[in-house]
């Protein structure tokens, strides 16, 4: 235990300097806000769907509910049900035990919706492919509006993948 103390008391404290605070990027937010509810007509709701992955992208997919990205902050939320959904976040390769459940929950999900393919396997099959066990990519099940490509993609190049499927999506407010 001592030599812990004394390796903790020689290191000191090891912390990164806080962020100052910039008003560009608070336009920024505030652009993209607007933009979000202009396309969708509220907050951007939605539902993620691992579809057989290794987990992998689901952590960087929570990561973006932290402090740091704080995609709530964007008017962007996480729900429980496709009946809820603006959008499908589907991670994996797509097994065959979820194929039915995939193309439920597409159907559930109303329209007009958008489905994001995420990670390698979600966009090509990564390395399981095609097999007896495995449909393969998303867009052999349902229909992709964006993918992401990425083992596991970076929460950074999630939200711009997401905001790349809002912004190029044919959907508007009311």
């Amino acid at each position: 235990m001592y030599q812990i103390i004394k390796q903790i008391l020689r290191t000191g404290i090891k912390t990164e300097t806080p962020p100052q605070p910039d008003d560009a990027l608070r336009v920024e937010v505030q652009n993209l806000q607007e933009q979000i509810l202009r396309r969708v007509g509220s907050a951007l709701a939605i539902r993620c769907v691992d579809a057989g992955s290794c987990n992998g992208c689901e952590l960087e997919i929570h990561a973006l509910n932290n402090a740091y990205y704080n995609i709530e902050g964007l008017g962007i939320h996480f729900v429980a049900s496709p009946r809820h959904a603006d959008m499908l976040l589907v991670t994996g390769p797509v097994s065959r035990h979820m194929e039915i459940a995939l193309k439920r929950t597409y159907d559930a999900t109303p329209e007009p919706k958008l489905v994001v393919a995420v990670g390698d396997c979600g966009c090509d099959g990564g390395l399981f492919g095609e097999s007896y066990a495995s449909c393969g990519k998303i867009s052999n099940v349902i229909p992709v509006d964006v993918a992401i490509p990425g083992c596991p993609p970076t929460p950074t190049a999630l939200l711009q993948g997401i905001l790349t499927a809002v912004t190029s999506s044919k959907k508007t407010g009311p």
